[in-house]
Formats: structure tokens, sequence, C-alpha cells
């Protein structure tokens, strides 16, 4: 069952708090990161919490598609995909091309 007590939108004073528990190195040393100043602002007049909750969850998503990017450009790498294909996924393919190589083949 989901907890009811989580809410995606959070406060400055949260999100600094937030940044100084970080264990790590990086996160000791440079604290909260927010060089334009987003944590500040107010979209769509939905108050300040709710824009830092979607900013959150929009780098959140983004950062799930570049994932998946990455995993299509390392399978394109693949001798399985990038080897000849009994059918042509589009016209331009050539077989045995590096993945940057076949961005380039496509007319």
């Amino acid at each position: 069952a989901p907890r009811k007590d989580f809410a995606l939108a959070a406060t400055k004073k949260d999100m600094m708090a937030l940044a100084e528990a970080n264990p790590d190195y990086l996160g000791q040393s440079l604290g909260l990161w927010d060089p334009l100043g987003c944590l500040n602002l107010d979209f769509w007049t939905l108050g300040n919490e709710a824009t830092i909750g979607y900013l959150r969850h929009a780098e959140i998503k983004h950062g799930r598609v570049a994932m998946a990017a990455f995993l299509g450009y390392l399978a394109q790498s693949t001798p399985v995909v990038s080897g000849p294909h009994a059918k042509l996924p589009y016209s331009g393919y050539e077989p045995g091309l590096t993945p940057p190589e076949q961005w380039d083949a496509i007319p």
C-alpha cells in the first residue's frame, strides 16, 4: 500500500537539509547546488512547494528517458542489432556501422 505521509512537494528548506545530509564528498563540499535559482520560482501560480515537486518529478522522468536512450545506444552497438537484417528498419540502413555512423547514414 502506498504511504500516505509522502509528498513530492518540498520547501527550499527541505531541499537544503536533503543536500546537507548527503554523506559523500561532493555532497558535503558542494551542498545545495541551484545555479539558476529554480527553488525560488513559482510555476503556474501553484506555489513554491508545487514548483519544487514539479521540478523533482521532471528530473526523475528525464533521467529515466536518458538511461533508456543510452541502453538503446549500447544495444545498437551489438552484433545482433548492427549486423545485416532480413527486413531493413529504414531506407539508408547500412549494416556494420557504429551508432554515430548509423545516424550519419540516415537520409
